[in-house]
């Protein structure tokens, strides 16, 4: 029975892990992450906009927004809270925004402090390995993830500069 439950539990075949080591203290990449003004300005691959139309960030909250491509098709998405834990980690169920949706899936991000820098690790669990495939093959997850996370390192660097010049 135990080799059963471990068999069940494998979610290899359907995971995507991505980690990236920020140039920014842990308490300013969770605001980032957690802020609507900022989440507009980084969100997305390359060449997407983000219009959050609510953002709530606390366990059994939901975030909606919609990632507007440069070909002119909106994305709707929705963010489910099930765990919050500032500054360190956020679990949420990550779909298209409508209601039980059968293709959400659960993401895990930790926010880990390293020095005077914060290690970013996004681990989302897809419903199966088919989906998981759809995601990286049709949608090019790992590639849209990568630029994602440069956009969001740009953000943290241009926040920061500006947070300079104020001071």
């Amino acid at each position: 029975m135990e080799r059963e439950n471990e068999i069940q539990h494998d979610t290899s075949d359907r995971e995507f892990i991505s980690s990236r080591l920020l140039n920014a203290p842990r308490d300013l990449v969770f605001d980032v992450w957690t802020n609507p003004k900022h989440v507009t300005q980084w969100w997305g691959p390359s060449g997407f906009t983000t219009t959050v139309l609510e953002m709530n960030v606390r366990v059994g909250g939901i975030t909606r927004l919609i990632m507007h491509g440069p070909n002119g098709v909106d994305y709707p998405n929705r963010i489910t809270y099930k765990e919050v834990v500032k500054p360190e980690r956020l679990v949420y169920m990550h779909g298209s925004d409508i209601d039980n949706d059968p293709k959400q899936f659960e993401t895990t991000v930790t926010f880990e402090v390293k020095g005077n820098k914060t290690l970013l690790t996004t681990r989302a669990v897809f419903v199966s390995a088919e989906e998981f495939r759809i995601v990286v093959e049709k949608y090019h997850a790992i590639e849209g993830n990568r630029q994602h996370l440069n956009k969001l390192e740009e953000f943290l660097a241009k926040i920061q500069e500006e947070n300079v010049a104020a001071n």
